[in-house]
């Protein structure tokens, strides 16, 4: 293996000093432009590349901010990082995404992982229920921000959206439609936003007089596409069936979707179905999805602003906020019909 090319073989090419080099690259306005243009040159026909972890000692902080989330199988968390890789490259920074699976195991290998590398900083959709996870991360004095999670304490800021509001939306408009048997698909129960969406949904229902059993939870251990047609199969084989269904997300309302059309079910005309996220693939679904929007990229954003403030310049007038926006329910042809 060829060794690595390094500033001192750069300046020796070029016939400057390393202090002339480190100025092209870092303070080009100090260098004159034929000297600039020479040391370039030079760069470019050896491949030089500067080295992050010593600029990093020199700096003395990190410019990779790390996102930590749920399911990068999700298009929400997809639309989420977006948002989030905007505001951090304005401010020149890079993100490294990734997938913890929904596993509070792997949640806490990344950490620990992030910890090593010294990060700016961590945008964390936690999967870990008991908090034993970031607990730990604390000790490393390293930021973090939670997204699509409300913070528990007064150690961080968190941008999140309101879970049981969204859920009180998808069964208010199934109870306004007519329907007084709702089915909840409702994902792992250790997750909050599961829990929350279900506390909304039962707080709509006694509103409306209902009692709790007007909502059949049907439980599915993941959140995606296949966990949602295993659902649907499931509530096919149910002697009374629900009139609608409110999906904890998106990707699961699409799977039971599909199950409902392959066995000739209407829709929404024996079966409302409302899902959560509005993602993309919502409206674009063969009967396009009624569904809870999520300002998913507008979190993102705020999270990594939230996180650029608390290790800008301006740290030491940070103080930490709990942010927590509005969902807003987006009919669709799934949901449409009354009783």
């Amino acid at each position: 293996m060829a060794d690595m090319v390094g500033i001192k073989d750069v300046a020796r090419r070029a016939g400057v000093s390393l202090g002339t080099v480190s100025n092209v690259i870092n303070h080009p306005d100090k260098v004159s432009e034929e000297t600039r243009l020479r040391v370039l040159a030079v760069i470019e026909s050896l491949g030089y590349v500067r080295s992050e972890s010593a600029r990093q000692l020199r700096a003395g902080q990190s410019r990779i901010v790390a996102l930590l989330l749920l399911d990068m199988g999700n298009p929400f968390f997809v639309e989420l990082t977006r948002g989030a890789e905007r505001t951090a490259r304005a401010a020149g920074l890079g993100v490294t995404v990734c997938n913890s699976a929904q596993s509070p195991l792997e949640e806490a290998e990344y950490l620990s992982l992030f910890a090593e590398q010294r990060v700016r900083g961590v945008l964390i959709t936690p999967a870990d229920p008991t908090g034993r996870n970031l607990e730990g991360f604390r000790r490393h004095n390293i930021p973090f921000v939670l997204v699509d999670r409300v913070g528990g304490g007064a150690g961080e800021c968190s941008v999140s959206v309101d879970d049981v509001a969204g859920g009180a939306l998808a069964a208010r408009h199934l109870v306004a439609a007519g329907h007084r048997s709702i089915a909840y698909v409702c994902g792992p129960e250790h997750l909050h936003q599961v829990r929350d969406r279900r506390a909304g949904a039962l707080a709509a229902l006694a509103e409306a007089g209902l009692t709790p059993d007007a909502l059949v939870d049907v439980p599915v251990d993941r959140l995606d596409v296949a966990a949602g047609r295993d659902a649907g199969s499931r509530l096919l084989g149910l002697a009374s069936r629900p009139t609608a269904v409110f999906c904890a997300n998106d990707l699961l309302a699409l799977g039971l979707l599909q199950t409902m059309f392959a066995a000739g079910v209407n829709i929404p005309g024996d079966l409302a179905i409302v899902g959560y996220d509005d993602i993309e693939f919502a409206a674009a679904a063969a009967v396009p999805l009624t569904s809870v929007r999520q300002p998913a990229a507008a979190m993102g954003a705020m999270a990594a602003q939230l996180l650029l403030e608390e290790t800008g310049p301006a740290a030491d007038q940070h103080r930490h906020q709990r942010v927590v926006l509005q969902p807003e329910l987006v009919v669709r042809s799934s949901s449409l019909t009354s009783y």
